[in-house]
């Protein structure tokens, strides 16, 4: 009967046991889940960071990483827990077989010193003293029985052991289980904050870098602006001169829009659209208008970047001459030549000059070198076409096709 209790005891723990393992296993397949998971977050972080610099692309990366990571703590902090919970409840049947394990070998040892007292031959007397058929079955019954049970008793402890032994042997795996899942939490635990520092490293720089770009977007807008006041000097002091020289046809032109076939009268060569040779022969970097900025910003941009390492010579477009060649707040050494007519051509971005205001230029002639630095953009030339008014044209359509 103990024997049937003890069997009964292990079975009602075996189906525990194999639940409990069963939880466990099934987080680890999520766990590993979401470890190839954030593997292919950090794989696409890399992709990212080898193409051009997308800040918020990076900042929505690590957010997921993070996300990944917390989500991976929280699947160990799960099975921490419930390898506590296997190890508490190993604990305790360890702690009760221990009992039932202490008392029925006290059982066992009162039997053992009984038969030892009552010698060998206990059995035999017992059986020689039936006084009839009758007693000696019911005294080789009694004998029967007693050997039952200390049979039984002797399989109960046994079985006990066993189970001391299991039970032994599943708190030592469920405690280097737990050591192994807290070094574990500790690592990815310093991953989050990592990541973390990583994010807020990347915050600061874009926010930095929307700060330095919106700098550099009022720098530019005034620079353009001083530009502007600079070119309606030019123009005004050119209406003025032609006034004074009684030249109503001079004023008429300077007053109209720029046509297909507007052509310049005070120098040699034609300034028409279409026949102006190249600056510099580089890609285009930003077009003439609304285009992308400084650090992800959308400025209007009155001329065309065009890309060209530093120490290119800039050549004139047309015949002309210079009237500004100085330094210019914003664009550093610029130079202006006029083609009269109201029409100028700007040069902006340079590095060194090779001309003075008043000096007569060629086309092809060189004015100077392009520069290295250019509102944090790579080495180029910004190239303006100023119409009547000191209007800004685009200056596609004045540039001759390239071959």
């Amino acid at each position: 009967m103990r024997g049937r209790i003890a069997c009964a005891f292990a079975a009602l723990l075996l189906p525990a046991v194999a639940c409990a393992q069963d939880r466990l296993t099934e987080s680890r397949r999520r766990l590993e889940a979401i470890r190839q998971e954030r593997a292919e977050l950090r794989a696409e972080l890399q992709t990212l960071r080898g193409r051009v610099r997308n800040l918020v692309a990076e900042l929505q990366n690590l957010e997921e990483q993070r996300t990944a990571s917390e989500r991976l703590l929280q699947e160990l902090d799960w099975q921490i827990a419930e390898l506590e919970s296997t190890a508490q409840r190993a604990a305790h049947d360890l702690a009760t077989a221990r009992d039932r394990l202490v008392e029925r070998r006290a059982v066992l040892h009162r039997r053992l010193r009984e038969i030892y007292k009552r010698g060998p031959l206990f059995t035999v007397q017992v059986l020689l003293a039936a006084e009839s058929f009758a007693d000696l079955l019911n005294r080789y019954k009694y004998l029967y029985l007693i050997a039952r049970r200390d049979r039984d008793l002797v399989t109960d402890i046994a079985r006990l052991e066993a189970t001391l032994a299991l039970r032994e042997r599943t708190i030592r795996q469920s405690l280097a289980q737990i050591q192994a899942l807290r070094a574990e939490r500790a690592r990815e635990l310093a991953e989050v904050q990592a990541i973390e520092r990583e994010r807020r490293a990347t915050l600061a720089g874009m926010r930095a870098r929307e700060r330095q770009a919106a700098r550099r977007v009022e720098e530019l807008a005034a620079a353009e602006r001083a530009l502007e006041a600079r070119l309606a000097s030019l123009e005004r002091r050119r209406q003025a001169a032609a006034a004074e020289r009684g030249s109503p046809r001079s004023a008429l032109v300077s007053a109209r829009a720029p046509s297909a076939t507007t052509t310049s009268r005070r120098a040699g060569t034609a300034f028409a659209r279409g026949a102006l040779a190249w600056p510099v022969d580089g890609a285009i970097l930003y077009p003439f208008g609304r285009a992308a900025g400084p650090g992800g910003t959308v400025v209007r941009y009155n001329g065309l970047g065009l890309a060209a390492p530093p120490g290119t010579p800039v050549r004139a477009v047309a015949d002309g001459t210079v009237v500004v060649a100085e330094r210019i707040e914003g664009y550093g050494p610029s130079v202006v030549v006029d083609h009269g007519s109201g029409y100028y051509t700007v040069y902006l971005y340079l590095e060194q000059l090779r001309v003075r205001p008043g000096d007569a230029v060629r086309a092809g002639d060189t004015i100077g070198f392009v520069g290295s630095r250019a509102d944090g953009r790579p080495p180029h030339l910004e190239f303006q076409v100023r119409g009547p008014g000191g209007q800004a044209l685009d200056p596609m359509p004045w540039l001759a096709g390239r071959r």
